[in-house]
């Protein structure tokens, strides 16, 4: 009993809030920045696949009530995202809040899982761009080799994986080490890179939404909910089936919270910056649903491309080249988030001598985490470099729905076991409605996404457990109560920089 006690030990609120006060990292996002990072993470593969497969297959032109069903379900999640950060200003994201409300042991867990959503999501995302990137070269009149754009595996649920004959997927990986670079050099300049990349695509959004206007036949809008047909459910449960497509296309939100501890007002700006980016990415799918759904009949919209594919049927040539570098674009600063953020939770648990403490060391000129920083872009490398793109979506949903029940389970915890505590934000309707309906969703979701991802997700889960009790559990901070040596980095010439200096000099 004493065991299970132990591993279920709390990280109080208080201390979390004076590492916050006390980090290394540099506080430098404003609101603004924040509201770009979560779009820059949104705004990639959903609107530029996903709006025209979930059409083509399930919804119909009613897909717009589908990211509606979606939005609706996200901003429960991004609510209690919201109030968490809010009171435990803290990298580390769902990690952080389940410490602090129903224990190590879970926390462990969730921070394991969590490498699932962004390694595996920012792998996936790379594996898209690639895509764009080939297609996009094409438009230009350079064709690539498949050999070196395509992964060497490829997997299905009746014959499971299989040889492709291909090599590496090398544009995948190669957008892998460039971003990871970029990550290395400070949270500054990833945050140029990412503005710019947000600022590019959803500029080629709004001239889509602009160019494609008057093309738009309000018949190709009837029936808004059609009937199901050749073996297809569309209706309302088809409508439903495709709000849990679309429901991915808001995976990334969360990554805002994982940079707490460089925002300048954290109790201001992570609401602002996690309900602000799920506010604007909800509008901008809807109006390009409908517009989507305006100019080309909903059935034509199963490619990879709908968005390319629909415009070029129009003859707008010139538009296909463009929504093809806005996809490019896109994609660069989807990975770019998840790649910021998987690192900052390293960080988080090496701290709490979860992990060793090499990952909780701020380099003292770029002020970044550069051992996490290189160990996640790695990893997401690799994984880019050889596995199908439906084997790390899988992967990524799973991990992703896990952390929203257990941050939604959080919420109404703390409330419970903490209402002293001051929330510069709260969850509105008291502790049980929304929190009650995003961690119900979120389970409902997982079950959906199939048994072979569920059995993943488990073994995925089971080897976390491992690695815990045959590490984190001899070196927890909390448990043993000795802290770990973080407090030696190396300046240029490899002297000893201690961390008082270090904090002191930013």
């Amino acid at each position: 009993m004493d065991f299970i006690k132990s591993t279920l030990k709390v990280k109080s609120i208080e201390r979390l809030q004076g590492e916050a006060d006390a980090s290394q990292l540099r506080r430098a996002l404003t609101g603004v920045d924040v509201v770009l990072i979560g779009t820059g993470e949104i705004i990639g593969a959903g609107i530029f696949v996903i709006t025209g497969t979930a059409a083509a297959n399930h919804a119909g032109p009613a897909i717009v009530l589908s990211f509606v069903i979606s939005g609706i379900i996200c901003a429960c999640a991004g609510l209690c995202y919201s109030e968490m950060a809010a009171v435990v200003p803290v990298s580390g994201s769902a990690y952080t809040f389940t410490y602090a409300t129903v224990g190590e042991l879970i926390a462990w867990m969730i921070g394991w899982d969590l490498m699932l959503e962004y390694l595996m999501g920012a792998a996936a995302v790379a594996v898209g761009w690639s895509g764009y990137l080939v297609k996009f070269l094409h438009e230009c009149g350079v064709t690539a080799d498949e050999n070196w754009v395509k992964a060497p595996w490829d997997f299905t649920d009746e014959e499971g994986f299989k040889s492709t004959g291909t090599y590496i997927n090398l544009p995948a990986v190669a957008i892998a080490v460039a971003v990871t670079t970029i990550l290395c050099l400070g949270i500054r300049q990833s945050a140029v890179v990412n503005h710019i990349a947000v600022s590019i695509k959803i500029t080629v959004i709004l001239i889509f939404l602009f160019a494609t206007f008057s093309y738009i036949n309000p018949a190709n809008w009837t029936p808004f909910i059609p009937e199901p047909h050749n073996g297809k459910d569309y209706g309302v449960k088809g409508v439903l089936r495709a709000s849990t497509m679309t429901f991915f296309a808001y995976i990334g939100f969360d990554a805002v919270a994982t940079c707490a501890q460089e925002v300048k007002n954290p109790a201001r700006d992570m609401p602002i910056g996690i309900l602000g980016s799920l506010g604007l990415c909800t509008v901008l799918y809807i109006l390009v649903s409908l517009n989507l759904t305006g100019i080309a009949p909903y059935e034509s919209l199963n490619s990879a491309s709908p968005l390319a594919d629909a415009v070029a049927n129009l003859g707008m040539a010139w538009l296909r080249i463009l929504i093809s570098l806005g996809a490019v674009a896109g994609l660069t600063s989807v990975v770019l988030v998840s790649l910021l953020a998987q690192p900052r939770i390293f960080s988080a648990m090496a701290h709490d001598g979860l992990l060793p403490a090499a990952f909780a060391r701020i380099h003292p000129r770029f002020k970044t985490p550069i051992l996490p920083t290189l160990v996640s872009g790695i990893f997401c490398a690799i994984a880019a470099g050889l596995l199908p793109i439906n084997v790390l979506g899988d992967l990524t949903s799973a991990g992703t729905l896990f952390a929203f029940f257990l941050v939604s389970v959080s919420v109404t915890v703390l409330r419970f076991t903490r209402p002293d505590l001051p929330r510069p934000f709260r969850v509105p309707l008291g502790p049980f409605v929304i929190p009650g309906l995003g961690a119900a969703s979120a389970l409902g979701l997982i079950v959906t996404t199939g048994w072979a991802t569920v059995l993943r997700l488990l073994v995925w889960m089971a080897l976390g457990l491992v690695v815990y009790f045959s590490y984190g559990m001899h070196h927890s901070v909390l448990r043993t109560g000795k802290t770990p040596d973080l407090g030696i980095g190396l300046d240029e010439k490899g002297a000893g920089v201690d961390e008082k200096r270090v904090v002191e000099s930013a």
